[in-house]
């Protein structure tokens, strides 16, 4: 196995619509990578090749919040980066709700995304620091003023994402938790309960691609589980896998390795 990987972090400016560029070049054995759900909407430039799903291939995508794994058939080696885009860069970047964007993927130029010029461009730039240099000017260039979210619904994300129930969520914002779901749905395409869900999947994914590896009892312990009965059965349901052949299977790859702030800028 060879794994080559650079994590790289967007200009300030753009940090509350991109939060991370990752650049990825890795030859393994032929076979199936399973992209998790997260709260961040992804986005991939390929360097080489396609990116293979069972809809389609695709040389630019962007893929919508989610919560079942979408399952990539690859050959063995793959070169592209990946952007991690917020919801609320969905709206400033393209011009659209995440939540029309949940539960697909789409060519770049679908949501009116110079696609062919960024894949262009990267392909053609030496250096990953370069790569990244030109996603943010392009980036840069996209965003356009929009009206925003009402407040409590970005108070409400902000909320979730530390764990709060949604129950607490409502009775904070004076919503119904009704309300707060249907609003929840129209904006990310997620209710906030399977959103909830999603992010202590996330912070649980984030565990065990650390350094030191926890058990996964501590990891249950640690990110509000029952017990690692409920992390097992809740990883299973989101990955589509248990988390030990999930981390045999796919650790490393450009999701699930450690961001190396220091790394070569090669391509």
């Amino acid at each position: 196995m060879d794994v080559h990987y650079v994590a790289g972090s967007p200009r300030p400016s753009l940090l509350p619509f991109v939060t991370r560029y990752s650049g990825y070049r890795m030859r393994t054995e032929p076979g199936v990578h399973r992209g998790l759900p997260s709260r961040s909407l992804t986005l991939v430039v390929t360097l080489d090749g396609t990116v293979d799903l069972p809809d389609g291939s695709f040389s630019t995508l962007i893929s919508g919040l989610h919560s079942y794994p979408v399952i990539i058939t690859h050959s063995g080696f793959q070169h592209g980066v990946q952007i991690d885009l917020t919801p609320l860069g969905a709206r400033v970047l393209f011009g659209v709700a995440a939540g029309e964007l949940a539960f697909t993927s789409l060519d770049w130029d679908v949501v009116g995304a110079p696609g062919a010029e960024v894949l262009g461009r990267l392909r053609s730039a030496p250096t990953w620091a370069a790569r990244f240099g030109v996603l943010d000017e392009v980036f840069s260039r996209l965003v356009t003023p929009v009206r925003l979210p009402a407040p409590e619904v970005r108070w409400a994300w902000e909320r979730l994402a530390l764990g709060a129930s949604v129950s607490a969520i409502a009775l904070d914002v004076g919503w119904s938790r009704q309300h707060l779901t249907s609003v929840f749905r129209r904006e990310f395409g997620l209710t906030p309960k399977v959103l909830g869900r999603v992010m202590r999947f996330e912070r649980a994914g984030m565990m065990l691609r650390g350094a030191r590896r926890p058990s996964l009892a501590e990891v249950a312990a640690a990110c509000g589980y029952t017990d690692q009965a409920h992390f097992t059965r809740e990883w299973g349901a989101f990955a589509g896998t248990s988390p030990t052949t999930w981390m045999a299977e796919e650790l490393p790859f450009v999701q699930d390795a450690a961001a190396l702030e220091g790394a070569p800028s090669s391509a």
